[in-house]
């Protein structure tokens, strides 16, 4: 009898962790921004909290290298641009999403501000990464649009609805399309925004992986308002973005 239920207890605590990994943070501080890092870093709490992992939260740069990063299954950059990075820590990034060893990474809305900013250089390997893509131009007036779920069962899209809409949000536009060199798992409808603006690209990508690379890595350009961690269906593709590049199932089987 006791032993039955030593096993029984054995077994429930290995189920109950059995989502377990460690998360690295990176977080863009102050600014326009700052509410959605806020909200973000409260509602990654309580996730991790249901699906049993653990994260450290870091607001620059400095401690990144080989070592730092080995100790992390996913790498979380909540709005951190492609630009302020050490030379060590860009170089130690770069290994680790070209040789993945285990670990992901999932980016958010900033992570694509490709160009000279702030008297920085171009960080030509992240655009590459990001699909050959440089920065152009967001909207400014925020409006709402309509997602397109594309790729249905991917992993990251699972539990989505074939389409939902994100209210209150920049949409940024490229230099170029990134869709010839990634795999797009979600694009925009730019004729449903409202308010109406002509900031626009055509075919929109929003969401998407970069298969060339062994990290398994994602993209989301979502990323300004608070109240996106309202929105159930943003929070089911935070997730899932999150579960999956973590190695981690997303669903249950």
């Amino acid at each position: 009898m006791i032993r039955n239920l030593t096993c029984l207890l054995v077994l429930a605590t290995t189920l109950s962790h059995a989502q377990t990994f460690r998360a690295l943070i990176l977080t863009e501080r102050g600014g326009i921004h700052e509410p959605y890092v806020v909200a973000g870093l409260a509602w990654l709490d309580s996730l991790a909290a249901v699906h049993h992992f653990t994260f450290d939260v870091i607001n620059n740069t400095d401690k990144i290298n080989d070592a730092y990063l080995a100790q992390y299954q996913v790498f979380i950059q909540l709005n951190y641009p492609p630009y302020t990075w050490t030379e060590t820590a860009a170089a130690a990034f770069e290994k680790y999403i070209a040789e993945g060893n285990g670990g992901g990474w999932v980016g958010f809305h900033h992570a694509t501000l490709l160009g000279e900013f702030d008297g920085y250089p171009m960080w030509n390997w992240f655009s590459g990464f990001m699909g050959g893509i440089r920065w152009k131009n967001y909207v400014a007036r925020l409006v709402s649009g309509r997602v397109t779920v594309e790729d249905k069962k991917h992993p990251a899209m699972h539990d989505l609805p074939a389409t939902f809409v994100v209210d209150k949000e920049e949409w940024y536009t490229y230099d170029k399309n990134p869709r010839p060199n990634v795999h797009v798992l979600a694009s925009v409808d730019e004729s449903t925004y409202n308010p109406r603006t002509d900031t626009t690209m055509g075919d929109h990508p929003v969401i998407w992986t970069n298969p060339a690379m062994k990290a398994r890595n994602i993209y989301i350009l979502m990323g300004h308002h608070p109240n996106l961690f309202r929105n159930p269906a943003y929070n089911v593709l935070v997730r899932n973005a999150i579960l999956w590049a973590a190695g981690k199932k997303t669903r249950k089987s």
